[in-house]
C-alpha cells in the first residue's frame, strides 16, 4: 500500500529504456526475449524481429515513422501504414463479460454477478475464455474488432442507484482490485511481454453517477482518493494484468479527467511498463466550448494538448473520422503546446502494446494462430454455467425450503420466467438457457408457467377503435382500427419495470413495440439500442381512462421539444405523438390477467419458482442511474398472489443491484440473487434449486433497507457521508459479504503467522459446499475518522461434510496503512487492530487483535505551507482545480464556509496568518476551536478576475495560546484556498 519511489513520467519506462540500450548494442538476432515465439519469416525491419526487446523494437519502428504517421495513430482508428507493413488498428473491443458487438459469442454473467463469485481463479479462467474469443474474430476482422479490450471496470459501486451498477464489481476497492486482475491477467494470458489480448481498465476515476455524468465533479479529499478510489484502480496496473486505464467523462475536484494528471502521475508510477491511456467516446470535444459541454478549453488543439500532456495517448472521438483529433494535434504542434518529444512519448506508449500484442511478429506471434474455432467452444459453454452457477447469492431459506427434490411438480411463473435479457455491453447469446428451459431440463419433463403479466387491449374510449399491431416479423405501425379485442392484433402484454414504465409486447408477433421512423412499430425481439424507445407509460385518469405516453425519450435535457402522448394522428388512424389535449383516452381491457393465469399455474404444485427483476435496458444503466431501488409494482403483487396461493415459493431476483426488498423478503420461505447471467442462466439456477449445487455467491454491496438510507448519489466522501460498509452505521437489509449455504461451517481460532493468519474451516452439514472465508479489519484507536470494517483479505474454499481445511489469509503490516492528511503520504499508526474472520461482515466467528508498533502522527505544524484540501472536516466546500493543469483547492460555496485543521501545535507570540487565494472578494477568518470558535485573526482580500489567478494574503495574528489546538478558517462565498501558513 506504501507509495515506491515514482518512475518518470516521461519517455518510455526505465525498465525498458535499460533493455533498448542493451538490445541497441547487440547484434540483431542475438538479444531472444524470455517466451518468445521463435521468428518462423525473415524480418525485414528490426521492429519485426521478436528477438529485440520491446522498448528495441519500438524505437526503431518511431524512428521509421513520419510525423503524420506517428500522429495518425492517435486516434481510435489507427490507419494502416503499407509501407512498413501494418495494419490498421482499432482500440476498444467491448469485453466487459464476453466479447461483445462482434456476432455471437461466449455470454457470461454481468461483472457484478462474476464479482458475488469472490472466485479470483474462475474469473481468471473466464477472462482468458474472453481473450481467445477475442483472438478468435482476427482472422476475419469484423467490424469493431481490435485486441485492445475496454475492460474490466474498476469503479467501485459506492452508491446502487448508479446506473452502470452491473458493470462494476463491488463497493470494496480491495475485492474490486481482485477481480479485476484477475480478469485482465486472464485477458493478457499472463505473460506481458506477450499479449492475448491489451485489456484497458476504466473509467479512471471516481465515476459513479450518470446524472450530469460529464458535467458534474466527484469530489475526492485525498484520504478517499488514495484509500478508496485509486486503490480500485491500482492493483491490475501494478499487476501488468490491464495496459492501459480509460479516463472517464467527469470532472475530479473541478477538473475534468480527461485532462487529470494523475494519469501520468499517479497511474505510470504504479508500473513500470508503457501503458496506452484512452479517452472515453466523445471525451475529448467535451473539453471545447459549447452548449453543455465542460467550456474547459476555447479549442480543440488545446484540448487535446492538455490531455495528452496530462496522459493521454489515444482520442476516442468523431466515430471512424480521425480528421479532427489529427488536425488539432498538428496545430497544438504549430502554435507550441506541444513538442515533438510528447508526440513520440504518446506513440511509443501505443506502439509498445502493439509490439507485446504480436503486431509486428511473423504470423502475428504467440497467439497469431487462433480463428473462430476459439468462439463458443464446448469448453467456454461449460464454463459460463460455472460462472453463472457460482455467482448467485441465497438470500433466505426458511425452513430448509431449499432445494427442492427433482420428483417435485413445480411451476415456474413470472415475467423473467422464461426470457433472457442481456445489456448494453453484452454480447450476442449464442443460445438462451432460460429459467423455464433449465427447470424442465432437470425434472425431465415440461413444466407449468406463465409470464404473469396482464394481455390488454387499448380502446379509445371516444370512437370504440382498438389500437392495433403487424403481424410478421416486420410488424407494422400502429393504428387504431375496427379489430375487435378478441383478435391477436389487437392484443398487447404489459411489462411493468417500476416507476411507471411499462413495455408492450405485441401478441401478433411477440416483438415489442417501439419509436421507429415510421411511427410505433412492433418489430422490436427486446428493449434495447442507445436510446431505448420502447418504453410507455399508461396515465390513469380521473375518469377511469388511461393516455399512452411515450416515455423512450430517456432525457432531462431541453432538445427534446416533441410531445409525448400518442394519439391517432394519420387519416388511416396511424398513431403519433400529440400534445396532451389531443391525447387518446383509453380503456385498458384486460383480456387476460397476468396474476391469475400465475396463480392458476402454481396451485397444487409442490412448489412455485417465481422469476421476477429487471430488465437491463430500462432498471438502470448507462446514462441513466435509478430513481427506485425497489421491484417493479406489478412484479411484488405477482409474487404476494403466488405466495398466497402456494406457501411454498421461491423467489428468484435477476437483477443487476441491490433492491429494497424487505416486505418481499419477509413474505417468501426462500429468496436467491442473480445478476443476468448470460446463456446458461436457466441451467445454473436449475443446479442451484434442486441441489445439484451449493450456492455459495455472497453480496459485493451493502443492501439496504430503504434510499433514506443514501445521501445524494453525488456526495462521493464516503468519510463525511458514511458510505458503503466501511463507515454505514444503520442496519443493512442485507450486509456486505453475505450469503447463505446448504450446509454450515464453523471456524476455529485465527493464528498469526509471518505475513498474516490461519483459521480452521469445517463443513458441519451433510452437504458438500464452498465457503467464503473474510478477513476484516478495523483499527481501535487513530489520529483520523477509521472504517467500521475493511476487507483485507478472502479465500472461497470446497469442503466436503465433515472436512476441515486449514485456510491461510495474508495480512502485514503495510495492509494496515492510510493515507496521513499532515503530512500527504501513507502511514501505519502504532494501534491495536481488530481482526475478524467470517463469512459475511456481519457474521465475524473468530476474532482477535493484533498490536502494531507504528507510527504516532505528530501535532499538524502549520508553521510549513499547508495545502488547504489536507483538511480534516469541512462545511459548504467543494473542491476544485487551482490551475488547469494540476493542483487542487477548496472553493466556498456559502458565505461561513470552513475547513479545520484538527491538533495543530501552535505557539504564542506574534503571528502572521498567509493564504493564497483566488475568486471573489472576501475575508480568510482564522478560529480556533470550532467555526464560532475565538477569532484570532482575520486576511481581507479584494478578489480577483479569474478563479485561476491567485494572490497573496495576510493578517497579524492576536491571541494564539501555546499549546495545541484544532484550527478552522471560515471563507467568503466564492473564494478560493490552495495553500497557507500560520508562520
Amino acid at each position: 500500500m506504501h507509495d515506491r519511489e515514482r518512475p518518470a513520467a516521461t519517455g518510455i519506462s526505465r525498465r525498458n529504456l535499460l533493455a533498448a540500450a542493451t538490445a541497441a548494442l547487440a547484434v540483431p538476432g542475438t538479444l531472444m526475449a524470455v517466451g518468445a515465439p521463435p521468428a518462423s519469416a525473415a524480418a525485414a525491419y528490426p521492429f519485426q524481429n521478436p528477438a529485440h526487446s520491446v522498448a528495441a523494437r519500438v524505437k526503431d519502428l518511431l524512428g521509421r515513422l513520419t510525423l503524420d504517421e506517428k500522429i495518425s495513430l492517435f486516434h481510435q482508428y489507427q490507419p494502416a501504414i503499407d509501407r512498413l507493413g501494418i495494419k490498421s488498428f482499432r482500440t476498444g473491443t467491448e469485453a466487459l463479460h464476453g466479447v461483445a458487438w462482434l456476432g455471437k459469442a461466449t455470454v457470461f454473467p454481468q461483472a457484478i454477478g462474476l464479482a458475488s463469485t469472490w472466485d479470483p481463479e474462475l474469473i481468471e479462467r473466464v477472462g482468458s475464455a474472453v481473450g481467445d474469443e477475442a483472438r478468435g474474430f482476427q482472422q476475419e476482422r469484423p467490424a469493431g474488432w481490435g485486441l485492445n479490450l475496454w475492460a474490466p471496470v474498476a469503479n467501485l459501486l459506492r452508491d446502487p442507484r448508479w446506473g452502470r451498477n452491473e458493470e462494476g464489481y463491488s463497493e470494496d476497492p480491495y475485492l474490486t482490485g481482485v477481480i479485476s486482475t484477475a480478469y485482465g491477467k486472464g485477458m493478457t494470458g499472463g505473460d506481458p511481454d506477450h499479449l492475448k489480448s491489451a485489456p484497458t481498465i476504466k473509467h479512471f476515476s471516481a465515476n459513479n453517477n450518470e446524472v450530469r455524468r460529464d458535467r458534474t465533479s466527484s469530489d475526492l479529499r485525498p484520504r478517499v482518493k488514495h484509500e478508496y478510489d485509486q486503490a480500485a484502480f491500482r492493483p491490475a496496473v501494478e499487476a501488468d494484468a490491464v495496459t492501459g486505464v480509460m479516463s472517464s467523462y467527469n470532472l475530479v475536484n473541478g477538473r475534468p479527467c480527461t485532462v487529470d494528471p494523475d494519469l501520468n502521475d499517479a497511474v505510470r508510477s504504479w508500473t513500470d511498463r508503457d501503458l496506452m491511456n484512452v479517452t472515453d467516446a466523445w471525451a475529448p470535444n467535451n473539453l471545447v466550448t459549447g452548449v453543455g459541454a465542460q467550456n474547459y478549453y476555447p479549442t480543440l488543439a488545446e484540448a487535446d494538448a492538455a490531455a495528452m500532456k496530462a496522459g493521454i495517448d489515444s482520442y476516442t472521438t468523431d466515430d471512424a473520422d480521425s480528421a479532427p483529433t489529427t488536425t488539432a494535434v498538428k496545430k497544438a504542434l504549430t502554435d507550441g503546446l506541444l513538442t515533438e518529444a510528447d508526440i513520440d512519448r504518446a506513440a511509443g506508449h501505443i506502439l509498445a502494446v502493439r509490439v507485446r500484442l504480436g503486431e509486428f511478429d511473423p504470423n502475428g506471434g504467440k497467439y497469431g494462430a487462433i480463428g473462430k474455432e476459439a468462439i463458443d467452444t464446448p469448453a467456454h459453454r461449460a464454463l459460463a454455467r460455472e460462472a453463472a452457477t457460482k455467482a448467485a447469492v441465497l438470500l433466505k431459506n426458511s425452513g430448509g425450503t431449499l432445494p427442492l427434490r427433482k420428483s417435485a411438480d413445480v411451476a415456474v411463473v413470472g415475467p423473467l420466467a422464461d426470457t433472457l435479457y442481456t445489456d448494453w455491453y453484452a454480447g450476442t447469446l449464442p443460445y438462451e438457457v432460460t429459467p423455464k428451459d433449465g427447470v424442465a431440463a432437470k425434472v425431465g419433463k415440461d413444466v407449468a408457467s406463465s409470464e404473469g403479466v396482464d394481455r390488454i387491449a387499448l380502446r379509445n374510449t371516444a370512437t370504440d377503435k382498438y389500437v392495433t399491431a403487424g403481424t410478421g416479423t416486420a410488424g407494422a405501425a400502429l393504428r387504431e382500427s375496427g379489430a375487435a379485442a378478441t383478435e391477436e392484433t389487437a392484443q398487447f402484454d404489459v411489462f411493468d419495470w417500476g416507476a411507471g414504465i411499462v413495455t408492450l409486447r405485441s401478441v401478433a408477433n411477440g416483438r415489442y413495440v417501439g419509436r421507429s421512423d415510421a411511427g410505433f412499430v412492433n418489430d422490436q425481439v427486446q428493449p434495447g439500442g442507445w436510446y431505448v424507445m420502447q418504453q410507455f407509460s399508461l396515465e390513469k385518469q380521473a375518469d377511469g381512462t388511461y393516455l399512452l405516453k411515450y416515455a423512450g425519450y430517456e432525457t432531462a435535457d431541453s432538445w427534446w421539444t416533441s410531445p409525448v402522448y400518442l394519439g391517432p394522428s394519420g387519416a388511416d388512424g396511424t398513431l403519433g405523438l400529440v400534445e396532451k389535449s389531443a391525447a387518446a383516452h383509453y380503456a385498458r381491457e384486460v383480456v387476460r390477467s397476468g396474476t391469475e393465469e400465475a396463480v392458476a399455474a402454481v396451485k397444487g404444485k409442490d412448489a412455485a419458482i417465481v422469476v421476477i427483476g429487471s430488465m437491463p435496458a430500462i432498471n438502470g444503466r448507462e446514462n441513466h442511474d435509478r430513481t427506485d431501488m425497489g421491484i417493479a409494482p406489478a412484479q411484488a403483487a405477482l409474487v404476494e398472489a403466488v405466495v398466497a396461493a402456494n406457501p411454498r415459493t421461491v423467489v428468484i431476483v435477476e437483477n443487476s443491484y441491490p433492491t429494497t426488498i424487505g416486505e418481499l423478503a419477509a413474505r417468501v420461505p426462500a429468496l436467491l440473487w442473480t445478476s443476468h447471467a448470460g446463456q446458461e442462466t436457466g441451467n445454473a439456477l436449475a443446479d442451484l434449486v434442486f441441489g445439484d449445487a451449493n450456492p455459495a455467491g455472497r453480496l459485493t454491496q451493502t443492501w439496504y433497507r430503504s434510499e433514506d438510507d443514501l445521501p445524494s448519489i453525488l456526495e462521493y466522501d464516503i468519510i463525511k457521508h458514511e458510505r458503503t460498509y466501511w463507515y454505514f452505521r444503520g442496519k443493512p437489509l442485507y450486509p456486505f459479504g453475505y450469503g447463505l449455504s446448504y450446509t454450515t461451517f464453523s471456524y476455529g481460532q485465527l493464528k498469526r503467522f509471518d505475513g498474516g493468519y490461519t483459521v480452521a474451516v469445517t463443513n458441519t452439514g451433510r452437504r458438500a459446499g464452498d465457503e467464503v472465508v473474510q478477513l476484516y479489519v478495523h483499527q481501535r484507536t487513530s489520529r483520523d475518522v477509521q472504517p467500521l470494517q475493511q476487507l483485507k483479505a478472502f479465500r472461497r474454499v470446497s469442503l466436503k461434510p465433515g472436512e476441515t481445511k486449514t485456510v491461510r489469509l495474508r495480512l502485514t503490516e503495510r495492509d494496515l496503512a492510510h493515507w496521513d492528511v499532515t503530512r500527504s503520504r501513507w502511514v501505519v499508526e502504532s494501534a491495536t487492530y481488530e481482526i475478524g474472520v467470517g463469512s459475511s461482515s456481519a457474521d465475524l466467528r473468530a476474532r482477535t487483535t493484533w498490536k502494531v508498533s507504528g507510527e504516532t502522527i505528530a501535532p499538524r505544524d502549520l508553521s510549513r505551507t499547508t495545502r488547504a484540501e489536507n483538511f480534516d472536516d469541512y462545511a459548504s466546500i467543494r473542491l476544485v482545480d487551482e490551475s488547469k493543469v494540476r493542483g487542487t483547492a477548496v472553493g466556498a460555496t456559502a458565505a461561513g464556509a470552513w475547513v479545520s485543521y484538527k491538533d495543530a501545535q501552535l505557539s504564542g507570540g506574534k503571528r502572521q496568518f498567509k493564504a493564497r487565494v483566488a475568486g471573489a472578494a472576501g475575508s480568510v477568518e482564522v478560529r480556533l476551536g470550532s467555526p464560532t470558535g475565538r477569532r484570532v485573526g482575520t486576511a481581507a482580500f479584494g478578489g480577483t478576475s479569474s478563479v485561476y489567478a491567485y494572490t497573496a494574503v495576510t493578517a497579524a495574528l492576536d491571541g494564539v495560546p501555546d499549546g495545541r489546538s484544532d484550527v478552522y478558517l471560515v471563507l467568503g462565498e466564492g473564494m478560493r484556498l490552495a495553500s497557507f501558513t500560520l508562520g
